[in-house]
């Protein structure tokens, strides 16, 4: 192949156009193409090692393109060469640029292969560089390979750290796996501070996953942008200011707002834009936390288009799911839904740590999709964090387990998870009831077991965080489940008033799921208050915003009710208050406040159904109070109960 064959085709189109298609085709265009895959490739294999070098070198002179051109020319030198390899370092930006850190990982490491071996720094740069583009790309083992490369080469403290702070960024959320690597860091950078605080942001973001404590990580990340700032490393410092604004506002601490001021602050690092640590995702965490569904909604989009226009996938990845997120809360469902199994596609894909994406996927399926599949998702999810040692993921990932279980019925087995969510939670320090909003989700499925006093505690205590930092979502979910007690209790009157409350308020902040939640609640009191109508009222419209936001477990749930409800229209439910169910001459005296609840409504002839929708409480847990009540009284069935209290009378 000469020059002429690296640029138009001549007569070769002519005569493969005559022949029977399988040579080279030559186009209006001029440029030669094979019509199969194979031709090129058998003419390749068949060519001389030098014929090689010279149609590389053709090409490389006839290419337009940088990248194109650097490829041929490293083909063409496949020795040590200073001009080749600042020929590939370069194209290597350009393809940076463009978004595509996967080809630029690749020229990066052809330019550290190509430099002449007097020139080992130069080297070194370059193999860091593709390191850090393969973790750009979400090919962090090629990036852990390429940093290990580094560390067996040099001894500059300058590049250690950096090869170090790779390894780390290579493993994710499981950062117990790099445990060693830490104390090598930190001697590698020794007094200087601009790599003490690329070290001790890391150790930030350990004190959080590996430590589960929001104190030591909030301290780690103020000392690191401290650090870097008088390094003048504005990348760091953005980014350990950020990290210091999310803890403070997960612990409730009065800087949170002034840390995340400071950190969106100007001159902003180009290369934070996209950062899935950066400010602009942690003021997107803050404004979802802070009830602005809307504004979230917006910074979120812009930051997923970034990702994608620049090549970043876990950035991609993450920003996905926070999309996903946001679309969950304001109750479109089936967006959400598609937008988490594409994050959870691009993890998969990767190879990264999928923790995270299978959390909201599991939240998505459960709100839009499959409760069977929810439950699946969020099983795999808390074993990988606890693969992991993950312990910030573990509790949202415990968090959609709960929520998966209680949404299918299961209130019995959603119980655990969320008690290990709360008590997870106090021992980490966090504070913000808005950070993962599963409290409204313990205290409905402790109501349902029939824990009522611990509801009660839950409510309470969460009640004067969300109070002192005004997160009125939350307010609205726990009189949402305070209502719920109140209905156990009796009080059916208080709680339809404070669910139509719950209702309005989560409407107006654009929670229409959990607007939808509240009215289903909301029809189950008015049909044991025996106001079918009103009733019935509620449930359409609890299937109306069910219907909207495509919730298909919820819709389902809502129009199981109707559809009952039209089968027996004149049915009425027992309407008498529980507390006044007690039988005459202190028979159930002897039992605890939810065992006479029960007995009481056996005695009105209620089914065990009946009973755990009139206070509601799930069937298992009415079979299980019964069998302690039959125990007590030494009895062995509900109709013993009726013949008890006959005697009794």
């Amino acid at each position: 192949m000469d020059d002429a064959d690296a640029g138009d085709g001549g007569d070769a189109g002519d005569d493969a156009d005559a022949g029977d298609g399988g040579g080279p085709r030559g186009g209006h265009d001029t440029t030669v193409r094979f019509a199969h895959p194979l031709i090129s490739a058998a003419l390749y294999a068949e060519a001389t090692p030098l014929e090689r070098r010279a149609a590389h070198a053709a090409l490389a002179r006839a290419s337009a393109d940088p990248i194109e051109r650097a490829r041929h020319l490293a083909l063409a030198t496949p020795e040590r060469d200073a001009r080749v390899a600042c020929t590939l370092a370069a194209a290597a930006a350009v393809a940076r640029e463009r978004g595509a850190p996967a080809t630029a990982a690749g020229l990066g490491l052809l330019a550290a292969e190509r430099t002449p071996e007097h020139e080992p720094r130069t080297a070194v740069g370059r193999r860091l560089e593709a390191a850090e583009d393969a973790l750009v790309a979400g090919e962090p083992e090629l990036a852990r390979r390429t940093a290990y490369e580094v560390l067996a080469a040099t001894a500059h403290p300058a590049d250690r750290v950096r090869a170090w702070i790779v390894v780390i960024d290579s493993v994710g959320q499981a950062m117990a796996d790099v445990d060693d690597v830490f104390p090598q860091a930190l001697a590698d950078a020794g007094d200087d501070p601009r790599l003490l605080a690329l070290v001790r942001y890391q150790l930030s973001w350990r004190a959080m996953l590996v430590l589960g404590s929001l104190s030591q990580a909030r301290a780690e990340a103020a000392g690191a942008a401290a650090l870097a700032a008088v390094a003048g490393d504005r990348r760091t410092e953005l980014l350990a200011l950020s990290f210091q604004a999310l803890n403070e506002t997960l612990m409730g601490h009065q800087d949170a707002e002034d840390t995340l001021f400071a950190a969106l602050a100007e001159p902003q690092d180009p290369r934070v834009a996209c950062d899935h640590n950066g400010p602009g995702y942690t003021h997107f965490r803050c404004l979802l936390m802070g009830d602005r569904l809307d504004e979230a909604r917006a910074t979120i989009k812009g930051l997923v288009a970034l990702a994608e226009q620049r090549g970043a996938v876990e950035g991609q990845m993450l920003f996905l799911r926070g999309l996903a997120e946001a679309e969950l809360r304001a109750g479109r469902c089936g967006d959400a839904l598609e937008l988490a199994h594409r994050s959870l596609r691009l993890a998969r894909d990767a190879g990264m740590g999928e923790g995270p994406v299978l959390q909201l996927t599991a939240l998505a399926e459960a709100a839009g999709g499959s409760v069977p599949r929810a439950l699946a998702l969020a099983r795999d999810a808390v074993h990988s964090a606890e693969e992991d040692g993950d312990l910030l993921y573990l509790a949202r990932n415990l968090y959609a387990l709960g929520h998966a279980r209680l949404t299918g019925g299961d209130a019995e087995g959603a119980v655990a998870p969320l008690r290990r969510v709360r008590d997870m939670e106090r021992g980490q320090g966090v504070t913000d009831p808005a950070r993962g909003r599963w409290q409204g989700d313990l205290a409905e499925a402790l109501v349902r077991v029939g824990e009522l006093a611990e509801a009660r505690e839950v409510i309470a205590d969460t009640r004067a965080s969300a109070l002192r930092l005004r997160r009125r979502g939350v307010l609205a979910v726990l009189d949402r489940a305070e209502a719920l007690v109140r209905a156990a209790e009796g009080d059916l009157n208080g709680a339809a008033c404070a669910l139509r409350s719950a209702a309005r308020t989560l409407r107006a902040l654009g929670y229409r799921l959990e607007e939808g939640r509240a009215e289903l609640a909301l029809g189950q009191v008015e049909l044991s208050r025996g106001d079918l109508r009103a009733g019935r009222e509620a449930l359409e419209a609890a299937a109306r915003v069910f219907r909207r936001a495509k919730a298909r477990p919820w819709l389902e749930q809502a129009t199981t009710y109707l559809t009952a409800l039209e089968a027996a229209p004149s049915a009425r439910p027992v309407v008498t208050p529980p507390g006044e169910c007690v039988a005459s001459g202190g028979l159930l005296a002897g039992l605890a406040e939810m065992e006479r609840r029960v007995a009481g409504l056996v005695l009105e002839g209620a089914t065990n159904r009946e009973i755990a929708a009139r206070l509601f409480i799930s069937v298992k847990t009415v079979e299980a109070t019964l069998t302690r009540v039959y125990r007590k009284l030494g009895i062995r069935s509900r109709v013993d109960i009726v013949r008890l209290a006959s005697r009794g009378s």
